[in-house]
């Protein structure tokens, strides 16, 4: 979610399940969508099966480096980076590279087969090539046998074949991210920049009413990066900022929520905000709504401040219609925060940053301006949307009871 929050990459390793270890890996160039015949957000977080696993129910303290490693007691987790980076000559990529991991049962299948697992983990990649116009992406997903993924904390790790992210050397920082298709492919240096941050109420970030309906959460706001980025066969020296969301629980969508837009964005006078809105049915707001403003490093007060639904109006501006699945997605965005002073125009920098896979949704790099009490700002980020590509109705009866991102 962008952006970064809920459950797409649950939603995405549930539904696509039986495939996943049915055959031991997949990749694949995203296809070509029939109206009609995509897996809806709605459904693919309506799974239950939420017994024996633990439960996101009330704050904890966090512990580094072990939190940045795998929570097998959750049903779900996820490693969730997006970027914008440039070229010395000021040619514009972004990226999204993130690992889902989802638990096929409470415990270790009870077989002696090395096939056997427990887990499965699934990776989105994608390039936007701004200069270009032009979006890649990908999907990938295997079980966690014979070493074909994986997470750890010490060193740490998490990997899905050669798609990878681990430190460099004994300590955590600096980690380095892999990720190639016959496309395009990344390599990138990652530095933590500014520390932790923990969302919602000391990293319980509430989704829904019920107990347990939550995750725990927090994120990297602003990561120093540099690398490479390849397109078309052609590598390219790059620099920019990274924003890491790390979150895991076994929880889900309330039964009247049907997708969220989801907001990273990082301003010029180095403060960031993140702000998830979760939708209805109706199309209004819900009330579980929430989101973080971070200060700059050299503020007088560097606390994060949280933000609620009523802090936020968030005015669309725009539309986009997708050609592939039929969804209109907002396009452009209005956001204001009288209690921060800030007001800002959110741009795509591409209208098509679709993600046509398992489950689709739009995840892209965005550019803005605005002002912050009245001085002038500028800046970048990502943006999540789901829940604007169902083309099928949300069977009644049903209760989403669990999932995660």
């Amino acid at each position: 979610m962008s952006g970064r929050g809920l459950v797409i990459g649950t939603a995405v390793v549930l539904a696509g399940l039986a495939v996943a270890v049915a055959i031991v890996t997949h990749e694949s160039r995203p296809p070509e969508l029939n109206p009609g015949g995509t897996l809806t957000v709605s459904d693919a977080l309506g799974g239950g099966g939420a017994e024996g696993y633990a439960r996101a129910v009330e704050p904890r303290p966090f512990q580094f480096p072990e939190d940045h490693g795998p929570h097998p007691e959750f049903r779900t987790e996820w490693w969730y980076w997006t970027g914008n980076l440039e070229t010395e000559d000021g040619r514009a990529f972004g990226y999204q590279f993130t690992l889902f991991r989802s638990a096929l049962a409470p415990e270790a299948p009870q077989r002696q087969s090395a096939w056997g697992a427990r887990q499965v983990y699934l990776g989105h990649f994608t390039v936007s090539d701004v200069a270009a116009g032009e979006f890649h992406a990908s999907e990938r997903f295997s079980r966690s046998a014979l070493e074909l993924a994986g997470a750890s904390a010490r060193p740490f790790k998490v990997w899905l074949e050669d798609w990878e992210a681990a430190s460099v050397g004994e300590s955590t920082w600096p980690v380095r991210l892999r990720a190639e298709t016959d496309e395009v492919a990344l390599e990138l240096l990652l530095e933590p920049g500014k520390p932790p941050v923990l969302q919602g109420d000391r990293g319980l970030s509430q989704k829904g009413p019920e107990r347990g309906n939550a995750s725990y959460y927090y994120s990297m706001t602003r990561m120093p990066s540099r690398g490479t980025v390849r397109v078309e066969g052609r590598t390219y020296a790059v620099k920019g900022e990274s924003w890491m969301d790390r979150e895991w629980s076994t929880s889900a969508l309330g039964e009247d929520q049907v997708g969220w837009d989801w907001f990273s964005l990082q301003l010029s006078d180095g403060s960031e905000l993140m702000y998830y809105q979760l939708r209805r049915k109706d199309g209004s707001a819900d009330r579980f709504s929430s989101g973080t403003w971070v200060p700059s490093a050299g503020a007088e007060s560097s606390a994060p401040v949280r933000v609620s639904r009523e802090d936020i109006q968030l005015t669309v501006l725009d539309t986009w219609k997708s050609p592939r699945s039929g969804g209109v997605y907002p396009s452009r965005w209005r956001l204001r925060v009288e209690k921060l002073g800030l007001d800002l125009t959110v741009t795509p920098r591409l209208a098509d940053q679709e993600l046509p896979v398992s489950v689709v949704y739009w995840e892209g790099s965005v550019g803005l301006e605005g002002t912050r009490e009245g001085e002038p700002l500028t800046g970048q980020g990502y943006v999540e949307l789901t829940g604007y590509a169902d083309t099928r109705p949300r069977p009644q009866g049903r209760r989403a009871s669990d999932s995660g991102r």
